[in-house]
């Protein structure tokens, strides 16, 4: 297996290695794992099995983030294997049509579940798109795409315009504002990560073809689940989250909600609420964790979107009123 790469030409891959490279195959299983295993975690906060949902926490976004990242890595590798000799036009526009195609899915998908924050842009929008636009910087000499892709990382930083919070803009990354919506992958700056995959796959390749981790093959059980995964990965990412909600709606349905799902959540409501109707912003923090607790003793804790009764209401509101008048009182009353 031969491989030529220099840092002003493509990358020139025999037919040999053109064949699928299972270390790639097991590569993209493990980001499936990594993205199931988030994607778990945010079911199990949405269906409230949990207190809060720890997914939408900072380290929650923080993974989410890394695990996208890994598969636009991949996905600029993919283009250098793929079309590193050449375009193949055929394999390359079926390859798009049916990511996609997906991408279609997900949003119509969501839209019917989660109509206030559906995808319009996410994680196989910025794929089908980047496997388009990276083509060209295969036959870029590979300074350039580098440049390119530090480029595409850094404008969201200290590029913010009203402008392009226009919906039909949005796909860039580039507005004053977040878009709502359950998953967000503009091209900026995440065709970043597909061109810097597309460096590595330019530089490093020629070395993977010739180390023994190149020539892996799989020989375990695990092993060929990996790289099966790997392999059917697009189906894998469209069957896996829809499979999840339904067994963990049948958890929920079977066990009930997380008495404390969205305390968190209402006791920082309640702290803002307080301060704005000029109440002490310390004695607001420990009366929401009062009042929060006095609900959960009298079955009065409402996340789940329960109506109150009219008795129901006056009690909530009496807890509330009791337990700031007492922290009040006591505040007053010390030296």
């Amino acid at each position: 297996m031969s491989v030529d790469v220099t840092l002003d030409r493509p990358v020139s891959v025999s037919p040999a290695a053109q064949r699928r490279w299972p270390v790639i195959d097991a590569a993209r299983a493990a980001a499936l794992v990594a993205m199931a295993s988030y994607h778990t975690v945010w079911d199990l906060g949405h269906l409230r099995l949990t207190a809060e949902n720890y997914a939408l926490t900072p380290l929650g976004r923080h993974a989410a983030e890394a695990i996208a990242g890994s598969f636009l890595l991949l996905v600029g590798v993919g283009l250098v294997l793929m079309n590193g000799r050449g375009v193949r036009v055929r394999p390359t526009l079926l390859r798009f049509a049916r990511i996609g195609g997906a991408a279609l899915l997900v949003t119509l998908g969501t839209w019917v579940m989660f109509p206030d924050a559906f995808v319009f842009f996410g994680v196989l929008h910025c794929i089908a798109v980047s496997s388009l636009l990276g083509l060209p910087f295969l036959f870029l000499p590979v300074p350039v795409t580098a440049v390119a892709a530090a480029a595409f990382l850094a404008t969201p930083h200290v590029v913010h315009a009203p402008i392009f919070d226009a919906a039909a803009l949005s796909f860039l990354g580039l507005g004053s504002v977040v878009p709502r919506t359950n998953d967000y992958v503009p091209l900026f700056p995440w065709f970043g990560l597909v061109l810097a995959g597309i460096v590595l796959g330019r530089l490093a390749l020629p070395k993977l073809a010739r180390s023994r981790l190149g020539a892996w093959a799989p020989r375990t059980r695990l092993g060929r689940a990996a790289t099966f995964a790997g392999r059917h990965s697009l189906a894998i990412y469209l069957i896996h989250q829809p499979v999840l909600l339904a067994l963990l709606t049948g958890v929920v349905t079977v066990i009930g909600a997380n008495p404390r799902a969205g305390l968190r959540a209402f006791r920082a409501d309640y702290v803002t609420i307080c301060t704005r109707t000029g109440g002490e912003p310390a004695l607001c923090r420990i009366a929401a964790r009062c009042t929060s607790e006095a609900l959960l003793r009298e079955d009065l804790f409402r996340e789940d979107g329960r109506p109150f009764s009219g008795t129901e209401r006056l009690r909530a509101q009496g807890l509330s009123q009791a337990c700031y008048a007492t922290l009040d009182a006591a505040a007053r009353a010390a030296p």
